[in-house]
């Protein structure tokens, strides 16, 4: 009998240099492959973490990674840490800054140094000519009017960053459009009560449209409330291609392709999301 491979899937947001994957992380890299993914971007959420992750990317062909301070550690952070993030950004396998952003939700910085570290962040990206990777709860609005502010001119499609973990409105998706950025959809999107959110993944355009885990957190239905993994990406994906109307192989080629071109990844089988 012929075994079907997997349709290819990228997770564009991971955190699996979390202490919670330290005693099965090759288990879970291995259920990630199995299921598909051909490429997992590991993302920075602090100094040490931006660390691990450069660390883990450099274990495997497929590992990728970002770094950054999340707008929830900005208080904790120093120019010294900065100068290290930087340095960071040279590595050849990083391929985003972030995640940044801000953050009205846990509010654990004010809002001043919050905003003072995602322009940082936002020139660092122009500077290393990488996509940025944009945090946003509870903070709509301050997060379009400070990109406005930020972003020179008008950007190439989809080649701005992208909005991680989209949990936004239809007026903000239209201003993060406009500014270039790709739209990712997580766990949350496949939640019970998440029909205004599907809503807004039924509009995205397919060339602007990724998946993500956010993993160990967000686990999709119906996994919620248990440590997500990057395999579980498929669980989002076929929703998101559920509401869409379209083939979940399609929209697993289409978001791998979208995908590798917004980080410049090369990996085994990433090309297949051209096909």
């Amino acid at each position: 009998m012929t075994v079907m491979a997997a349709p290819p899937l990228i997770d564009t947001h991971a955190h699996l240099q979390d202490p919670l994957f330290d005693g099965d992380r090759d288990e879970v890299l291995e259920r990630a492959w199995e299921a598909g993914l051909r490429a997992i971007v590991c993302v920075g959420y602090d100094l040490p973490s931006s660390r691990r992750a450069v660390q883990l990317a450099d274990t495997d062909v497929r590992l990728f990674a970002a770094v950054g301070i999340h707008p929830n550690h900005t208080a904790e952070s120093d120019d010294d840490a900065w100068a290290e993030i930087r340095e960071l950004a040279r590595h050849p396998k990083v391929v985003g800054i972030g995640e940044t952003g801000l953050d009205n939700y846990r509010k654990f910085s004010e809002p001043e140094v919050q905003q003072s570290w995602f322009r940082r962040h936002i020139q660092l990206a122009a500077e290393a000519d990488l996509p940025l990777v944009v945090h946003n709860r509870e903070a709509s609005d301050q997060v379009v009017t400070l990109l406005r502010q930020a972003l020179p001119g008008q950007p190439a499609a989809g080649q701005t960053g992208v909005m991680h973990c989209f949990s936004a409105g239809r007026e903000t998706l239209e201003a993060c459009l406009a500014l270039g950025f790709a739209i990712s959809f997580a766990g949350p999107v496949t939640f019970k009560s998440a029909e205004a959110l599907r809503a807004v993944a039924k509009s995205v355009p397919p060339e602007r449209l990724v998946v993500e885990t956010d993993c160990p957190y967000l686990a999709p239905h119906p996994h919620r409330g248990e440590r997500n993994e990057p395999a579980y990406i498929a669980l989002t994906a076929r929703q998101v291609a559920a509401v869409r109307d379209e083939p979940f192989p399609l929209l697993a080629r289409q978001t791998t392709a979208v995908a590798a071109a917004l980080f410049g990844l090369v990996a085994p089988g990433v090309d297949e999301g051209a096909r």
